[in-house]
């Protein structure tokens, strides 16, 4: 036996051990240094006579760690401890704590998760999986299933104007994937720069940047992004309800862009992320409904329903398409089966379409209270001057003499407040006017009221 090992290293349980139980507990002492590597273990008839067991429990042992490469036999030596096992791997410092979660939830760009249609999708999941032939259970069409791809094609023609087809249409796992996509597309054909909209999304910017493309700010004015700026191949827009000062693109700057879109061959990029909510007349029809094979239409599930659903798609020019399915096959990374074949379901039952209406009139209802309590502020913020009255979010041009950006987010962290501030949307460099992003549609409905009590502590001179 080695020298200084004894069988109650094994710690063992009560009773006589099994392989299993033995192995168990060699592999123990072994990871926690109390058999060194290169020592020498018993021989089984020794360690099966110490132990009370068949020598036969202790060979079975053996020869499962020899499997694994815990100890090492060679002919006419005796076992040991595999020498790669000198010493456990080291542990790496834990990661430091993620802050504490804020009570009330004003972040842009998220819905009421608390009024996710369960019943709705239940229903429609249990239909779909009843009538899904087996072998749509394959590995699928990464373009997207038919079934979604044809129902998408429908509502966006009726509810978006979107002028598609299923063939035209590539169903994303999420915005982010689809803008990636295109921007390797465009990137391939030799397109190496994009314009975006400043402000804008910071996060969705990185993503052409990434790639070595040059990324390029276009103002923004009270009529939408500036056409006569654009200097790009390609050029990502949020027409219907600009992200974030939340103006609608005029009806003037709407043709000026289709007509350098085809003058030019340029590609615009329609980020349609929240169309469906507009609370003071009907919505806007799709950019893309005027030029079909100018503009890439870019839509999600995440502003509707949830963004744990990750589904979003394309309704692409027909010379895109091919690229960027190739793409998407390449990438691996395809929307999941269940999801899109329940959205399929739950768009061709009109249950999507009574759920958009009933979340268009509870968010219009959260509008118009936050509208109130501003009116109540003795700060003087108010509402980006040109902002319409859609979307999920509203941006406040903060009181020249209130709080900076920097103080309402101190502010926010002491009342247990997220929301985000103007400043990082900005691509220009230079001072801008300081604002807030509000996000008004995260709240649960229950809670709505004191969180925008909370948002005023915030808000507050």
């Amino acid at each position: 036996m080695t020298v200084g090992w004894s069988p109650a290293e094994l710690r063992l349980d009560q009773g006589r051990p099994d392989s299993r139980g033995l192995a168990e507990a060699l592999r123990a002492a072994i990871r926690d240094g109390r058999l060194p590597a290169g020592s020498r273990v018993p021989s089984t008839r020794a360690l099966a006579q110490d132990l009370g067991v068949a020598r036969g429990t202790v060979t079975r042992a053996y020869d499962q760690l020899i499997t694994e490469g815990f100890l090492m036999s060679r002919q006419g030596a005796p076992t040991t401890v595999a020498d790669r096992l000198a010493a456990p791997d080291p542990v790496d410092d834990a990661p430091s704590p993620a802050p504490p979660t804020a009570r009330w939830d004003f972040r842009p760009g998220r819905p009421d998760l608390s009024a996710f249609p369960r019943r709705d999708w239940l229903a429609a999941s249990r239909r779909a999986l009843h009538d899904i032939p087996a072998d749509d259970l394959d590995y699928g069409d990464p373009q997207g299933h038919p079934l979604l791809r044809e129902a998408l094609a429908d509502y966006l023609a009726r509810v978006r104007a979107v002028a598609t087809a299923p063939e035209r249409i590539i169903v994303c796992n999420g915005y982010t994937q689809a803008l990636s996509l295109l921007s390797k597309a465009l990137h391939d054909q030799g397109v190496d720069s994009m314009d975006f909209e400043d402000p804008s999304a910071p996060q969705l910017r990185t993503i052409p940047a990434s790639l070595g493309m040059a990324v390029r700010g276009v103002p923004v004015d009270e009529h939408g992004i500036d056409v006569e700026q654009l200097r790009s191949g390609a050029v990502v827009v949020t027409p219907a309800h600009q992200f974030p000062l939340g103006v609608a693109l005029s009806s003037a700057r709407r043709m000026a862009l289709v007509q350098r879109a085809k003058a030019e061959d340029l590609l615009v990029v329609e980020d349609d992320y929240d169309g469906e909510f507009r609370f003071d007349r009907q919505p806007v029809g799709s950019l893309q409904g005027m030029a079909p094979n100018h503009v890439a239409y870019a839509g999600t599930a995440s502003k509707t329903l949830a963004p744990a659903l990750r589904l979003a798609w394309l309704a692409l020019p027909p010379q895109l398409v091919d690229p960027v399915r190739t793409l998407k096959i390449n990438s691996g990374l395809h929307a999941p089966l269940f999801e899109q074949l329940a959205m399929a379901e739950l768009i061709r039952s009109g249950a999507y379409d009574q759920h958009v209406r009933r979340s268009r009139a509870a968010y219009r209802r959260r509008l118009e209270l936050l509208g109130a309590a501003l009116d109540d502020l003795r700060a003087n913020h108010r509402p980006h001057p040109a902002g319409i009255s859609a979307g999920l979010h509203v941006t406040l041009q903060l009181d020249p003499e209130g709080p900076t950006e920097r103080e309402v987010l101190a502010r926010a962290r002491e009342q247990s407040v997220e929301l985000e501030v103007l400043g990082p949307h900005w691509m220009r460099a230079g001072a801008h006017p300081p604002g807030v992003v509000v996000g008004y549609a995260a709240p649960a409905e229950h809670a709505f009221r004191p969180a925008l009590q909370a948002l005023v502590a915030v808000l507050q001179r």
